[in-house]
């Protein structure tokens, strides 16, 4: 039998707000039937009104304010909520950080796994702290513009000030949308798939100010390319690199698989915990860099390395914690899919004269079990996965490895839990306290280390 929501849509009712979910969303109860809404916190009572019922879960929006929470932070702008930049920043920081540490404790004891989760490492500054942006480029009432799409829509709503990435990145940008509107470039039109320039994107490094403009483009080749080059860089003395890349796909997918280099270098270099990176166009480097060599540190230190280890890195990218682990282990294995990032990660190695790191280039779970097969015998497995967690043929080849620790780097509370529950499965368990990051403040985004020991 279907049971009926006990609220219906346009309907207002005064709420207390429980909690917050994962997406930093205020959460009512209306005889246990959960309503969603947006920009409402912990304890606050409100007067809502329902936009949206599904069977087991609704959407509300507020409509007035009864009692507004300690922790509600005045004056913000909206549009950073609109555009999902930074849906968190009415919730004051340290709160963030205890919403974050609460969120991966919450999510363990649903899965009756005990465990102790530390406070969240914060920032100085919870804001300006990204070093790479992508933009889109769109026509908005007959001029070029840069800015961010409205949540759930394809409409741009154009922004000078990012709010959460470095301000010399986001005046880069609007420069480069002066020049754009100069030389009278169109701007990429998704539903005609017309129009030639898509996307800039900026990556700064931290520590080398030097500086990356890449421009994706529908064609091959931009008008007026030359002289718009050489504009950028004579406006932009940072830039040492600029770069084009080709994306003539109708899809959301940011960027293609041609790249060229129109000026400069095709890398850009910055350092993370004393060592030198190079960093391409299309490679991963994490965009907060104070908040990483914060991690990056956690995990090294809570790997135990004495230097006679063997160490394997699933998930290198481009060498950022194989290296740092290089300085104190024997030798380390890192494997990655994304050719570029290899690359880059051969070329990293050598910068900082580490010899004792190999790089493949396969999926980690199969190279894994390859590794597994070859009789490599590891004595601490690092993990870094993306948002989807690990394979389980992965986790499998780890534990049949046996390596007395697995250092788990997490971007997903929720696939973390999941993954460890698997690991005591296989003979693992969790040594200390796990260690959240704020590596994405402003955003419900949670980072955090796990350390797993052989039983």
């Amino acid at each position: 039998m279907k049971t009926k929501a006990p609220v219906t849509k346009n309907e207002r009712l005064d709420v207390t707000i429980a909690d917050l979910t994962y997406q930093g969303m205020g959460v009512a109860k209306v005889d246990d039937f959960p309503l969603f809404i947006e920009n409402a916190l912990p304890g606050e009572e409100l007067t809502i009104q329902v936009t949206k019922v599904q069977s087991h879960y609704g959407f509300a929006r507020a409509v007035t304010w009864k009692t507004e929470s300690p922790d509600r932070v005045k004056d913000v702008d909206k549009t950073y909520r609109q555009t999902g930049i930074a849906p968190l920043q009415h919730l004051a920081y340290p709160a963030q950080l205890t919403f974050k540490q609460h969120q991966i404790a919450e999510l363990f004891s649903k899965a009756h796994v005990e465990v102790e989760v530390a406070p969240t490492l914060g920032m100085a500054n919870p804001t300006q702290y990204r070093n790479k942006a992508q933009v889109p480029v769109r026509k908005v009432k007959g001029q070029l513009e840069t800015g961010f799409y409205r949540q759930h829509s394809h409409d741009l709503i154009p922004l000078t000030d990012f709010y959460i990435q470095d301000p010399a990145i986001d005046a880069a940008i609007v420069k480069v949308r002066d020049l754009l509107r100069q030389f009278e470039i169109p701007a990429y039109d998704e539903i005609s798939d017309k129009g030639v320039l898509r996307t800039i994107m900026v990556r700064r490094g931290y520590y080398s100010h030097e500086m990356m403009i890449v421009l994706v483009s529908r064609t091959q080749k931009i008008p007026s390319q030359a002289q718009l080059v050489d504009q950028i860089h004579k406006a932009l003395p940072e830039v040492t690199s600029i770069v084009l890349n080709v994306n003539a796909k109708k899809t959301n997918v940011i960027m293609g698989n041609v790249t060229r280099t129109l000026y400069g270098k095709p890398t850009i270099e910055d350092s993370l915990l004393g060592l030198t990176f190079a960093i391409s166009a299309r490679s991963f480097y994490q965009v907060n860099p104070q908040q990483t060599e914060k991690l990056y540190q956690m995990a090294i230190d809570k790997a135990g390395l004495t230097g006679e280890e063997t160490v394997i890195d699933a998930y290198c990218g481009i060498g950022t914690i194989s290296l740092a682990l290089a300085k104190h282990a024997k030798q380390v294995y890192g494997v990655d899919v994304v050719p570029e990032a290899i690359e880059d990660a051969k070329v990293n190695a050598q910068k900082n004269h580490l010899s004792n790191v190999t790089f493949e280039v396969a999926k980690a779970e199969s190279q894994m079990a390859k590794w597994q097969e070859d009789g490599i015998k590891p004595d601490v497995v690092v993990v870094d996965p993306p948002r989807k967690g690990l394979a389980e043929s992965l986790i499998d080849s780890t534990a049949k490895m046996g390596p007395k620790k697995v250092v788990y780097v997490s971007c997903n509370p929720a696939t973390l839990v999941r993954d460890v529950v698997r690991f005591q499965e296989l003979g693992y368990d969790i040594d200390g306290a796990i260690q959240p990051v704020d590596q994405f403040p402003q955003t419900p985004h949670v980072e955090s280390v796990t350390v797993l020991v052989k039983k």
